[in-house]
């Protein structure tokens, strides 16, 4: 584990103002390219829809290709999906026009001892633009309904956002849908709109909406940090060591209040660990032996660092009781405060500068420059008004059971304990997570409370 402790080295509403595809949008962005299908298609040949639809049964997609090869026909795109045993599939195709009903006659009459119908359509506007999904959006919740959908689907149809799919992308410990997103405004910010409509549906109808661009930008994330206290772990360290000194009511009170964004940081933690002078300096390895972390976190940093993330914490904690808890997670860097002891006692002083909001957004950025990482590809993930900066910072920033004051400036939010939720806002499936853990013996579901 590298990085522990050492010194850090007006946009238009979406309704209006929307840029025609090809166009130059106002603001100077570059044109957004139209993308046709016209200039694929073999000049003399038919455009046409072919649909397929029915039982999944094996041989079906073989016994299709097989007749579309007899005709001689140009793929030019396709979809397939089976969901519950249901066979969906698209195709366009470019085929000669004499040979369309011989086509449609050939499909149905060999796909029919499949038991799936066909339906074959003439489609010649292949100048109209691909729909490409220009957000990503994750509804959570336990449970997701109908109703929870109609509500949100409402909102993007008030600011003309289409849906292009939805797949399921959890069913554990909350239940995860994903939809893919055309909104109209290309531009980026041109988002922001529709996020700040969604957001009060999260404390109105009770799931956890997040919004965000699709493409490139949210595949490259590479690096993670996290906070620690009531984030990677579901305690407040420093109530935990005022409990031995006797002073936990007094500490818990200054450090809600300064993650409420009402103390300054610096001066509550000062106040904090004065109260903890003349403690046992071996206390320290009691706490740390009794912390318990957040539901999922291990699975959630298990799997990004399968997937090459660089993980971490940055923490207005202890560096002595959260450097043994990276260790152990293997996480590549780690930055607290560092407590003073003198002569086995706890001084009720802190060494060096105090890690506060400021210095864990300078650590984010010192995390990603030391390994070769440009910002958009960072996340960070906390809870109070101390995260404020860092999340600022990050690509995404993801609150987590957080206060109003952090929640209304992250990316995200999620409000249920589980960890691994942050697996899911970064289009990471359960499946995905668990095919994994059975291939290296990690798998298990712990019950949860209803």
């Amino acid at each position: 584990m590298a990085g522990v402790n050492e010194p850090a080295p007006h946009r238009p509403d979406l309704a209006h103002g929307r840029a025609d595809a090809g166009s130059a949008p106002a603001d100077g962005q570059p044109p957004v390219p139209a993308d046709t299908l016209a200039h694929s298609l073999t000049p003399g040949l038919e455009p046409c829809i072919v649909t397929v639809t029915g039982p999944d049964r094996p041989g079906v997609s073989a016994a299709f290709f097989r007749v579309l090869a007899a005709y001689d026909v140009q793929l030019l795109d396709i979809e397939q999906s089976v969901f519950r045993g249901g066979l969906s599939l698209a195709a366009l195709l470019g085929a000669q026009r004499s040979d369309l009903d011989q086509l449609r006659a050939g499909l149905k009459d060999t796909l029919s001892v499949h038991g799936v119908s066909v339906e074959v359509t003439v489609d010649r506007d292949l100048e109209t633009t691909r729909p490409h999904s220009t957000h990503a959006m994750v509804v959570l919740g336990h449970p997701v309904t109908a109703a929870h959908i109609s509500r949100i689907g409402q909102t993007l149809a008030d600011y003309s956002a289409n849906i292009d799919t939805i797949r399921g992308i959890a069913d554990y410990p909350v239940t995860g849908l994903e939809f893919k997103l055309t909104v109209p405004d290309p531009t980026p910010g041109g988002g922001v709109a529709l996020r700040k409509a969604l957001a009060p549906l999260t404390s109105e109808i009770g799931v956890d909406i997040a919004i965000e661009r699709a493409g490139l930008a949210r595949r490259s994330k590479r690096l993670i940090c996290f906070d620690v206290d009531s984030t990677l772990i579901q305690h407040e360290v420093i109530e935990m060591l005022a409990a031995y000194a006797g002073r936990e009511r007094e500490v818990a009170e200054v450090t809600e209040r300064a993650m409420r964004g009402e103390l300054d940081f610096s001066q509550s933690l000062h106040e904090r660990v004065k109260a903890l002078a003349g403690l046992d300096a071996n206390v320290i390895d009691r706490v740390a032996a009794d912390v318990q972390l957040t539901a999922g976190a291990r699975t959630t940093i298990r799997t990004l660092k399968r997937l090459g993330y660089k993980t971490g914490v940055v923490s207005g904690g202890f560096i002595q009781v959260i450097e043994p808890l990276a260790r152990e997670l293997d996480l590549d860097f780690a930055r607290a405060n560092t407590l003073e002891i003198i002569d086995g006692k706890l001084t009720g002083r802190v060494i060096g500068p105090v890690i506060d909001r400021r210095a864990k957004a300078e650590s984010l950025k010192e995390f990603a420059w030391s390994n070769g990482l440009a910002l958009h590809q960072t996340v960070a993930v906390g809870d109070g008004a101390n995260d404020i900066d860092m999340l600022s910072t990050a690509g995404l920033g993801i609150a987590f059971n957080a206060k109003p004051a952090l929640r209304e400036v992250a990316d995200a939010a999620v409000n249920r304990p589980f960890l691994d939720q942050v697996l899911f806002l970064l289009g990471i499936s359960r499946h995905e997570i668990e095919d994994a853990d059975l291939r290296d013996g990690t798998y298990r579901r712990v019950p949860l409370n209803s």
